[in-house]
């Protein structure tokens, strides 16, 4: 598939680089000392792990997260749809591994003292995610694996090709409102984020069933009269 080699070698470097870290800071840290692992809405730190725990579980996650989407093309029955939409497979790879390192980053810098934590610096990365995972919604192909993925989308070329349409654009929107108010209204992330993302669900999922009744092509399972 196109651009998978390229993928899996990104892969390997965000986890070399990870896995020098870990061994930098593992070395730094004394023995026994609490790592960070969360941080509450308001940037403060409000869970913290093993060392061990701390420092090896965002590269255990990245090398899931690339057995995963390894993996992904052969268990999807409309493959040659899923290469067609490779920009959509590939933004969703990289975003995925570039959140991890940044969670990482976060982790190892926060428990180094190197750095005081933030909230906004993660929270922009998912408004940005949004923003460029949205221009490419809209030119995917249909896949039962990726996008948005209803009975109307999946049954109806039509439904999926608009829907997607519809939920780039509010993808873009919402990644823009959370960037803004991430430093407009910090306060306000929490309901901003839920909110938007529980209405565009719920948008997505009635506009794909409305474009699917007019469609004529759409596919219903009745079986023809004999």
């Amino acid at each position: 598939m196109k651009y998978r080699n390229k993928l899996l070698i990104a892969s390997a470097v965000v986890l070399a680089a990870m896995l020098a870290a870990a061994a930098w800071a593992w070395i730094v840290l004394p023995t026994g000392a609490q790592v960070p692992i969360h941080w509450n809405i308001n940037g403060q730190v409000d869970s913290y792990g093993s060392k061990a725990f701390g420092l090896l579980m965002a590269p255990v996650v990245v090398i899931l997260v690339t057995a995963l989407m390894m993996a992904l093309p052969y268990f999807e029955p409309r493959r040659a749809h899923l290469m067609q939409s490779s920009k959509l497979y590939a933004t969703v790879w990289l975003g995925l591994l570039g959140m991890m390192s940044l969670a990482h980053a976060d982790i190892i810098l926060t428990a180094t003292g190197l750095y005081s934590g933030s909230i906004k610096l993660p929270l922009v990365a998912v408004g940005v995610l949004f923003i460029v995972l949205g221009n490419y919604l809209g030119k995917t192909r249909s896949t039962f694996l990726m996008g948005i993925r209803t009975p109307w989308t999946l049954s109806s070329e039509l439904s999926w090709a608009k829907t997607h349409r519809l939920g780039g654009w509010l993808f873009v929107t919402l990644g823009i409102v959370v960037i803004v108010t991430t430093f407009a209204a910090p306060k306000l992330l929490l309901p901003v984020i839920l909110g938007g993302v529980l209405g565009l669900v719920v948008v997505v999922t009635v506009y794909s069933y409305v474009v699917w009744r007019g469609d004529p092509n759409k596919q219903t399972g009745a079986r023809p009269a004999a």
